[in-house]
């Protein structure tokens, strides 16, 4: 299991199982918070604890999720899709950037481009390791 929490340590989440990849991704709200995303589904191998504040993107008719983030300290803990995928489950992802480099090093790293084209981009065998240092 992973963990992560907000430098307060008010809130924080966990990660059962092997989250495989995470994602870092170029959107404009991604790359202003250098997080790096673990993917699964809010209240399956997702939890999250203590309070969090939302936000969403404003001017955004139909948003299509929202960013969790500590009241106290701000830091970004997760998002949280704002629709519900066909099987009735709630897709959400947490921020890696809150655990242990220890514990997420070894994770390897797909790049997103949410910025442009809406794909994933070729892989280049880098790890969260290699982002930290």
């Amino acid at each position: 299991m992973l963990s992560g929490s907000c430098h307060c340590g008010a809130t924080g989440w966990t990660f059962s199982g092997d989250p495989g990849p995470v994602t870092a991704c170029n959107c404009t709200l991604c790359h202003r918070y250098g997080a790096l995303w673990a993917y699964d589904y809010e209240r399956e191998r997702i939890a999250i604890r203590g309070d969090t504040s939302a936000f969403r993107r404003p001017g955004k008719a139909d948003p299509a999720l929202e960013i969790l983030f500590c009241p106290t300290c701000a830091g970004v803990v997760a998002w949280r899709g704002l629709r519900l995928e066909a099987d009735g489950r709630r897709r959400m992802a947490v921020n890696v950037r809150l655990a242990s480099l220890d514990d997420v090093a070894h994770l390897p790293i797909d790049h997103f481009d949410g910025l442009n084209t809406f794909e994933d981009m070729p892989s280049d065998g880098k790890t969260v390791r290699d982002l930290w240092w």
